[in-house]
């Protein structure tokens, strides 16, 4: 799926050339002197002075918004500005959710993903399988979270549906998780599947780890983008030309800070590896809404999976962390 998402124009408009070349002026920097790929990085794309490292704000947002044409003659002048040609070394390329099925069955119910201070993974994680890609050619691989909307949610218990509770809080810094062995070779990257099992969440604004920081009880759209690092030393001028972006709304979710829907925690529950120790308890442990017979504890998909042999399921995926005191003995200590 490509990157026409239903998202709002602000949120469209968010600029993710911007967001990596901030990313490039600090890994550059982390690289060191002696590395080769310093100097590729720093041509990735132009990179604006003073910029945090991961850091870009939501200001970049709204002047990447100004810039585009509003009122009656917006879709004229929108028309009139010819569609940027994507570099032929990211034009083919397409990507592959994995672990889709489950993706669905979570949509269905409404994805829900915990953030804590000091930052959760995510489950189910963001696996892609990649293809198209040229075999020799470098390329960074990166994700983004942008808002659904300019709205924040509450969740109606009664009726078991999430609410509008009022405007959105003040826009989260934006930032973009960078795939750890980014940039490689394209033949790296489709030979198996690319996990981002170390992206983490997080509510807190001040943040210096790195993580995607998210405000609890919005909606969030990850986003995927694949970035050819091109080797022209004027690369700066293609940026645009040098990035695909990848939307899969199947992977939409609303941040929280325990899960809302007992559903949502009961599908967590049967599809995480790293949730035996719940599966384990004395059921008359449960919290009586997540006892078998309350509800189907596992989904169709869940059943047939064996999460232990399942090549598709990361190692380093989160261990669920529901806000309820069962089984928790099980468990180490929450990643």
């Amino acid at each position: 799926m490509d990157a026409r998402s239903p998202l709002s124009p602000r949120a469209s408009a968010f600029s993710i050339a911007s967001l990596v070349a901030a990313e490039a002026v600090e890994r550059t920097a982390r690289l060191g002197p002696r590395s080769s790929d310093q100097a590729k990085l720093r041509r990735l794309l132009g990179s604006p002075a003073g910029m945090h490292f991961s850091t870009v704000t939501r200001d970049m947002e709204a002047t990447s918004a100004a810039a585009e044409p509003e009122g009656p003659g917006a879709s004229c002048a929108a028309a009139a500005k010819a569609p940027v040609k994507k570099n032929a070394k990211v034009a083919s390329v397409s990507v592959q959710l994995e672990m889709k099925a489950l993706w669905d069955e979570f949509n269905q119910l409404g994805t829900e993903m915990i953030v804590t201070k000091a930052g959760r993974r995510m489950f189910p994680t963001f696996q892609v399988k990649l293809f198209g890609m040229d075999p020799m050619a470098d390329y960074m691989l990166l994700m983004d979270f942008v808002p659904v909307d300019d709205k924040r949610y509450r969740y109606a218990f009664h009726s078991s549906s999430w609410l509008v509770a009022g405007k959105a809080d003040p826009a989260t810094p934006g930032r973009v998780h960078y795939h750890p062995d980014s940039p490689a070779k394209g033949a790296q990257w489709m030979k198996q599947i690319v996990s981002f099992d170390k992206l983490k969440l997080t509510n807190n604004l001040l943040d210096d780890n790195g993580h995607i920081i998210l405000n609890s009880m919005h909606r969030y759209q990850p986003r995927f983008h694949v970035v050819y690092v091109d080797p022209r030393k004027d690369s700066e001028k293609y940026a645009e030309e040098n990035f695909k972006t990848f939307v899969f709304e199947e992977t939409r979710f609303t941040a929280v800070t325990a899960y809302q829907n007992h559903r949502i925690t009961q599908l967590k529950i049967a599809s995480n590896p790293f949730a035996k120790g719940f599966r384990d308890c004395d059921p008359e442990d449960w919290p009586r809404n997540h006892r078998p017979g309350a509800l189907p504890l596992m989904s169709a998909f869940a059943r047939s999976r064996n999460p232990v042999a399942s090549p598709t399921q990361p190692n380093g995926a989160e261990k669920v962390g529901p806000e309820v005191p069962f089984c928790s003995h099980h468990l180490s200590p929450g990643i």
